[in-house]
């Protein structure tokens, strides 16, 4: 009776996901394993795994797709809920995504296949290759050159994490002018932070430096070179590095929801950061370039790289984790290639064993991704992936009384670093950029989120003042937290100032958000985003005339080329509209210095 309930439950999923492919009863009961099995890494009290699509309700997930490796084969690939709610068009597995910045990855195999060829070195100065484009070099790189393993490892001590992306009516930058932090690009400038070499740092901006020196070389558009020399050989042959996609192909793309459900402004947006984050492709494709590596990685023939440049893309470089385009995972000796990935409106996660051809490759059209890890848990669960699955911890809760967790309220650092106790509409949280977590209580004082691993357990000195809390993750304690008693006194990063200020802000608290604005002023007097920060809390506070006084004064100044205070004032109008505040304030202000409104 239990398997017919697995087997019905299958069925009732398949009606909801159009257009499948039909699949053997083994196979069937294998995705049956994977849909039914979906929870976080913690059970609560008497909580059971639940089915995929509730899942997905729960996160606000609009469309999900994946793709199933066993044996080296595509075993299964299967699309969930909606590749455009308004439409009405369903996700499938032929649905196309732009998750980001799994797009170093092939990135990375092209680059590989060029130094194959003999055409560039991998541990030569970028300049050299540089035509169109040159890396001003500074003080910050103490003299040592950066390298084309550095850029594909993420050891070239550069800045720029990662890209927002552009509406698709534009204006979009060209790669150099993202280069040089110009307009109309939105971020910085792509520089030297320390010296390359010395350790991991993550780095789009990096990438993005060697899409320039794919193309220098090899004089053809990158979507061209990168389809016919790696893409189409390895199998990817429903994909593309086109920015925007041809035409043709936008209807077979994936539309791109916020976290809150909203569709992203075009359906979604523009990377000329095709490198580090412009490949548009499926679950089904991807895993091809999971399989061709898996292969070549045990000694059998490539489709694009030979022994040797394989070896390179997954083997880490100088961090232990970091490799020329991947990233390395040992589970108790069991290997495994894995890259994240995140676009505005999309997100994603891919895995392949480096020993034993398993593999699954996931996309969802929203940029709310916890649900990627509990599927990817389940796929390992369900196929005896080594040493991968991780058991969901049992815990019993307990009701915690209300004043009891009122003196738990407020700021506290550890690790060059914040985080938080809260309520927010009327539910109290932990919260730590920029996650609010559920606080979980096992005791009067020991709670936990199932968002992260730690145990904490609060602190308090011999007068029963709270003091801080204790971190143990899996048995291993971590440097405490120390709690916030003197704003006055405190000095942070002015970057720190801006967070705490900011979300105390979003939870409504004015006056103690004005303080802490008012301190990182006072410390950081030149720090514009401060500044403006703390104009907003002297309006919200009810002080006009000194709110007034602060955005006459910055209202012109340019946060970055093409960028105003004034700008930022806009933007920021439109998100506190977008979540519910009282925006009176701001209009008034608008109107009594004759700011243009959003």
């Amino acid at each position: 009776m239990r398997l017919f309930l697995v087997f019905f439950t299958a069925a009732l999923l398949s009606i909801q996901v159009n257009g499948q492919t039909s699949y053997s009863s083994e196979t069937l009961q294998k995705i049956a394993e994977v849909e039914n099995n979906i929870c976080s890494n913690i059970l609560i009290n008497d909580e059971k795994p639940v089915n995929i699509l509730d899942r997905m309700a729960l996160y606000n997930v609009k469309g999900l797709s994946l793709a199933v490796i066993q044996d080296h084969k595509v075993v299964w690939a299967k699309g969930y809920g909606w590749a455009d709610e308004d439409e009405k068009r369903p996700m499938t597995p032929e649905t196309l995504f732009e998750p980001g910045s799994i797009s170093k990855s092939l990135n990375a195999v092209g680059i590989l296949k060029l130094v194959q060829e003999n055409q560039l070195d991998l541990h030569t100065d970028i300049n050299t290759y540089l035509k169109s484009w040159k890396f001003p070099y500074d003080s910050l790189s103490n003299g040592k050159k950066i390298t084309l393993a550095h850029l594909l490892s993420h050891t070239a001590g550069l800045t720029v994490h990662g890209f927002p992306g552009h509406d698709i009516k534009g204006p979009v930058p060209s790669l150099v002018q993202v280069l040089d932090g110009l307009p109309p690009s939105f971020t910085p400038a792509v520089r030297s932070q320390f010296e390359p070499g010395l350790r991991f740092q993550y780095s789009g901006g990096g990438t993005s430096i060697s899409q320039i020196i794919l193309t220098d070389l090899v004089q053809q558009p990158y979507e061209e070179w990168m389809y016919n020399h790696v893409l189409k050989p390895i199998g990817m042959v429903n994909s593309t590095y086109a920015q925007p996609p041809a035409p043709a192909l936008q209807s077979k793309c994936a539309s791109a929801y916020s976290s809150d459900g909203k569709p992203i402004e075009g359906k979604f947006h523009v990377y000329p950061e095709q490198a580090a984050a412009g490949l548009w492709m499926t679950p089904s494709d991807l895993c091809q370039y999971i399989i061709d590596m898996q292969l070549a990685y045990q000694g059998k023939p490539s489709k694009v790289l030979n022994p040797e440049m394989v070896k390179l893309h997954l083997t880490p470089y100088i961090d232990q984790s970091a490799a020329m385009g991947t990233f390395i995972e040992d589970h108790d000796g069991a290997l495994y290639f894995q890259h994240g990935a995140g676009n505005d409106g999309f997100c994603g996660q891919f895995y392949g064993s480096l020993t034993d051809g398993y593999g699954v490759a996931i996309f969802l059209n929203t940029d709310n991704g916890k649900i990627l890890g509990e599927v990817i848990n389940s796929v390992a669960k369900a196929y005896g992936w080594k040493n991968f699955y991780r058991e969901p911890q049992r815990k019993t809760t307990i009701e915690v009384d209300e004043k009891v967790i009122q003196s738990y309220e407020g700021i506290y650092l550890y690790d060059n670093t914040w985080a938080a106790v809260g309520k927010k509409e009327d539910e109290y949280h932990f919260f730590t950029p920029w996650t609010f977590a559920k606080m979980y209580f096992t005791s009067p004082t020991s709670f936990f989120n199932i968002e992260f691993r730690a145990v904490k357990e609060f602190t308090k000195d011999h007068n029963g003042t709270v003091t801080g809390y204790t971190r143990t993750v899996d048995g291993k304690p971590y440097s405490p937290s120390v709690k916030i008693f003197n704003i006055d006194t405190l000095r942070l990063a002015s970057s720190l100032f801006s967070e705490i200020g900011w979300y105390l802000f979003e939870i409504n608290n004015f006056t103690t958000s004005l303080k802490y604005f008012e301190r990182g002023n006072a410390i950081y007097p030149d720090d514009l985003n401060i500044s403006l920060n703390l104009a907003h809390l002297y309006l919200y506070n009810n002080e006009f005339n000194k709110a007034k006084d602060i955005y006459q004064r910055i209202r012109k100044k340019m946060l970055r080329p093409g960028y105003s205070c004034e700008d930022l004032m806009r933007d920021d109008y439109i998100y506190l509209k977008d979540r519910k505040f009282d925006v009176s304030p701001l209009d008034r202000m608008f109107d009594e210095l004759k700011i243009t409104k959003p």
